[in-house]
């Protein structure tokens, strides 16, 4: 894995640091560990629970909203729509 510039580090601990992206990560958090209860995912598994609606487009919770998907599909779809969520064009 590539280092990340000391540029980047700083850019990362001051966005991670806001109320905002804070909330985020404490609703993802609780999300996964509500799975984990279910039954539906479990420590280590490589999945992650994703929101159909996302937190930041105004998503809950609910577990209407949720499901739990690999990591893989989770994330890769970046890939195939890059101009969502700053993402660069190719």
């Amino acid at each position: 894995m590539p280092k990340s510039t000391p540029q980047k580090l700083a850019y990362q601990k001051e966005r991670n640091a806001k109320p905002e992206e804070v909330k985020k990560r404490v609703m993802q958090n609780k999300a996964r560990q509500e799975a984990i209860k279910a039954g539906r995912a479990e420590v280590g598994d490589d999945t992650n629970v994703d929101h159909k609606t996302p937190l930041d487009k105004g998503g809950t919770n609910a577990k209407s909203n949720l499901r739990v998907v690999s990591e893989s599909k989770n994330k890769g779809w970046r890939k195939e729509h890059p101009d969502m969520y700053g993402g660069k064009k190719k």
